[in-house]
């Protein structure tokens, strides 16, 4: 099956691989155009460019799918199928027409529940107890489109970053169990009544209201970790939290209730467990205490 894979994050690159590794043949990868990156600003190459450049995949990173010269392109490959894994553009009805097995996409959540750009963040902080992949038909409207398979995990206490890669994989998987079963499946239309919507995280999103109760913020700070941080601030310092649990106990909000870092919250506290100071690598509470004792009383920001 001649396939044109269109993906750009870490999210992505297990699904390219188990396509190669299944013996598909990939005739192109589209990916997002390099970005400037780092403290150098260099322009930095996609994860999935990275990956199809090993694989000996041709690579196209156009700006837009819009034009007449890019969908020009696109069909001249051929291609009997498009997977879209988190490619980060719209495709338009011209281009979702060209493949005559249609577009699939790998999307990281039991849709309807969570369309958009962060299911998983979306999924972690809403407090789900399970997400998963959906396999669907792509159409015009944002991941609107009928349904092919899905799998399901547990959400339990995993990061955005751990149950990330843990999508990843299984959607990998997925896709090529799905493309092996593909003409005895029956697309099944979502039900728009049942949506919800994970619109792109905002970085203001990511700030510590310790007015909130300390549930929510144990999982504001698995949904933003690694990135962008769950973050509050010490002595004008931005301190993000990357893991905390949740402690029994009461007192004025935003204050330390020990040496222990426990702050409290609007009902219950929260205890940091793994930090990040700016501009400094991960480390455990504890080894920051010990450089840096912060007293009972003192009132976070």
């Amino acid at each position: 099956m001649r396939i044109i894979f269109m993906g750009t994050p870490d999210f992505a690159v297990p699904t390219l691989a188990a396509l190669h590794e299944a013996g598909h043949m990939v005739v192109a990868a589209y990916t997002q155009p390099p970005r400037r990156a780092g403290r150098g600003k260099k322009l930095q190459p996609s994860p999935v460019q990275i990956a199809a450049e090993n694989l000996g995949i041709e690579v196209r990173s156009p700006t837009s799918l819009k034009n007449d010269d890019a969908q020009a392109e696109f069909a001249a490959f051929a291609p009997d199928i498009a997977i879209v894994a988190a490619y980060g553009m719209i495709l338009p009805q011209a281009v979702l027409d060209i493949p005559p097995q249609g577009c699939l996409n790998v999307h990281a959540s039991l849709l309807p529940t969570w369309r958009g750009a962060a299911p998983i963040h979306r999924s972690i902080l809403a407090g789900d107890a399970e997400t998963g992949v959906t396999i669907m038909q792509m159409e015009a409207g944002l991941d609107t489109g009928p349904m092919l398979v899905t799998a399901r995990t547990p959400v339990e206490d995993k990061t955005s970053g751990e149950l990330t890669e843990e999508l990843a994989e299984i959607g990998a998987q997925l896709m090529v169990s799905t493309l092996a079963e593909l003409t005895n499946l029956t697309a099944v239309k979502q039900n728009n009544d049942a949506a919800s919507h994970a619109p792109k995280i905002d970085k203001v999103e990511a700030r510590i209201d310790f007015g909130s109760d300390a549930k929510f913020i144990e999982r504001q700070v698995r949904a933003f970790a690694p990135f962008p941080g769950a973050w509050f601030e010490l002595d004008g310092e931005r301190i993000k939290v990357l893991a905390a649990h949740v402690i029994d106990a009461d007192g004025t909000i935003g204050t330390t209730l020990d040496e222990q870092l426990t702050i409290a919250c609007g009902k219950a506290a929260i205890r940091p467990t793994r930090i990040q100071r700016a501009g400094k690598p991960v480390m455990d509470v504890a080894d920051f205490l010990r450089g840096k004792q912060i007293p009972a009383g003192i009132q976070l920001a």
